[in-house]
């Protein structure tokens, strides 16, 4: 039997969390998410069945064998297809009404303006190590007076940071801005993400690897990410619910059943994060 898509009936069970007023509101806005990977493709999910239906979306890479144990979009039949096409096809998928803005070659100087054009909050998705993207889509963002959430996958549970205009800025919170090398950089961004520590008691020796630009990730971790980001997407864009903004943050493991709230009001630059920063360099720098 054929069904034609009716939005309203695509969505309804979400009314009663949401009113059906505020289920409209979020199918007006406009999400930006760069990398359509790991949390990115998950993000993507989770928003496009809280009813959202205008994307711009950014990834330049292509769907690999290893990409399987966390991506959305791994399937036997998307290797070596681009990860963009395949998520904005799973989007239409679920909703043949969606409007998705594919940004193919990735995000860079040239078109991250048109990327964040329009855009009524920007998901961080982008691979832990790419910090140099990262870094300009933020600044685009406070430029823009853009709101910000990035939801890291660490462990088995989730590592959340917001950034609200008028609020302390990225840099300002991580200080990459000091840092001599990309692992410097990479130390800083894990300390400023989880400055709490979870997760690593049960982290197995010799896996991550700062200098090469590699670390393990799991399916729990990044499905607990697109929960806990597609909720604030909610509350942002709806103007309700408390929000916890930088330089406070938080990170929930499951795996050890605790959730840790955080507070740097120097951000990085705060002793104990430099304490911190310096632990983890030793770590995890040539830990391979």
């Amino acid at each position: 039997m054929e069904v034609g898509f009716n939005y309203k009936a695509a969505f309804s069970r979400n009314i009663g969390w949401v009113t059906e007023h505020e289920q409209e509101t979020l199918s007006s806005k406009r999400v930006a998410i760069a990398g359509a990977g790991g949390v990115g493709g998950e993000h993507l999910v989770t928003l496009s069945r809280l009813g959202i239906q205008k994307f711009n979306i950014s990834d330049f890479d292509e769907f690999e064998i290893h990409n399987f144990n966390r991506q959305a979009g791994a399937f036997m039949s998307a290797i070596g297809r681009a990860k963009c096409e395949v998520m904005a096809e799973v989007v239409k998928d679920i909703n043949p009404n969606a409007d998705v803005i594919r940004f193919d070659d990735g995000i860079n100087a040239s078109n991250v303006d048109e990327f964040l054009k329009d855009v009524d909050i920007y998901v961080d998705s982008l691979d832990f190590f790419a910090i140099d993207a990262r870094i300009l889509l933020f600044k685009k963002c406070k430029e823009k007076s853009i709101p910000v959430v990035t939801a890291a996958p660490i462990g088995m549970g989730c590592a959340f940071l917001c950034f609200m205009p008028g609020q302390m800025s990225f840099e300002k919170y991580f200080r990459f801005n000091d840092c001599k090398s990309d692992t410097e950089r990479y130390a800083k961004f894990m300390v400023g993400l989880a400055p709490k520590f979870l997760s690593y008691s049960y982290l197995i020796k010799g896996v991550v690897d700062l200098d090469a630009g590699k670390g393990p990730s799991t399916p729990m971790g990044v499905k607990t990410c697109a929960s806990i980001a597609a909720t604030y997407v909610l509350k942002i864009i709806l103007k309700r619910g408390k929000l916890i903004v930088a330089p406070h943050g938080m990170q929930f493991d499951a795996y050890l059943n605790k959730l840790a709230k955080s507070y740097v009001p120097l951000g990085n630059k705060h002793p104990l994060q430099l304490l911190k920063f310096h632990f983890i360099k030793n770590k995890f720098a040539k830990a391979g």
